[in-house]
């Protein structure tokens, strides 16, 4: 059973508990930070902070307990938007150099696109032989329903003080839309892609360095960076996994890489949900839309907006 420990706080970030989810003697630790779910940076209703806010308070806590020993990632993400994904690799990346404390990314089903993208940097990376991975790539989704506006007589009526003010906007004619500004998105989307790889590279490449037991990259392993999606063993043969199994082999790889003897505890860092906090949401409520529960939740991908994201996830 789980056990909590006493909170706490960063000045102006979440409240933590943490919390025992698997107790072994001696005081060695080993901090579980997941990352589930599409990857925001968005403002959330819980408490105010979003997931990057909330992973870099998990690094924190653990950079400052002399007990926690590793880190592991556990991920189960179809991706998400690129600022966000670029963050948490940011702060992985940082994390290991400054807190000298090894990263072990755990793969669970799912660690495609922005999910590989925050697990390239980590010092090792396990993923079960069936996890869909790779999906390296970025995508920027749009609607154009000028054809529907045309038919129920409605015209857009635009003021604007440039003419790519409305670029990426849905209500024009598709002849209004110049190769000029076609070739500006695309641009930029090969820049995002450009950064993805480099992370890639850099990330696997530093962690062969420091681990030479894991896998190198494949010299080709460029050509399945194409946004094409990888089973576990499809990633291990090139090079973006080092091992297969599940989470308790990235335990025990942990424990290797930290050089722990027996077992180590392990803990999360939980987001404290407090009175106040139910009240916020509960007042928010009005605000909301009626929600249909279908079973499954669906990413909400916003007009403009550069995604590292999973194909499978966008119908």
């Amino acid at each position: 059973m789980a056990t909590v420990s006493s909170g706490y706080r960063r000045h102006g970030g979440p409240r933590l508990d943490e919390v025992v989810i698997e107790s072994h003697r001696g005081s060695d630790k080993i901090a579980v930070v997941p990352v589930e779910g599409v990857i925001y940076g968005s403002r959330s209703d819980r408490g105010g902070f979003n997931m990057v806010e909330i992973i870099k308070a998990q690094l924190d806590r653990a950079a400052e307990d002399s007990d926690v020993k590793a880190v592991i990632l556990r991920v189960d993400s179809p991706g998400g938007e690129v600022l966000a994904s670029d963050e948490i690799a940011r702060y992985i990346d940082k994390f290991q150099s400054v807190a000298g404390k090894p990263v072990v990314a755990a793969m669970g089903s799912l660690a495609a696109s922005g999910g590989y993208y925050v697990s390239a940097p980590c010092d090792w990376i396990v993923a079960n032989e069936l996890t869909i991975t790779g999906s390296i790539g970025v995508i920027m989704h749009g609607w154009n329903y000028r054809g529907l506006m045309n038919k129920v007589g409605v015209k857009p009526v635009v003021y604007k003080s440039g003419k790519f003010k409305d670029m990426l906007s849905g209500d024009r004619l598709e002849e209004q839309i110049s190769p000029e500004e076609h070739a500006m998105v695309q641009r930029f989307i090969d820049e995002t892609y450009g950064k993805f790889k480099q992370v890639v590279a850099e990330g696997r490449t530093e962690a062969h360095k420091d681990n030479p037991d894991g896998k190198a990259l494949a010299e080709n392993w460029l050509d399945y960076a194409d946004g094409r999606i990888l089973s576990g063993k499809e990633a291990l043969e090139i090079g973006l996994v080092d091992e297969l199994g599940n989470f308790d082999v990235a335990v025990k790889r942990a424990e290797t890489l930290a050089g722990i003897a027996g077992r180590a505890t392990l803990i999360e860092y939980r987001q404290r949900v407090e009175l106040a906090d139910l009240f916020s949401l509960w007042g928010q409520s009005e605000a909301r839309s009626v929600k249909v529960d279908l079973g499954v939740e669906f990413p909400k991908l916003e007009a403009g907006r550069a995604y590292f994201l999973a194909p499978t996830y966008l119908h």
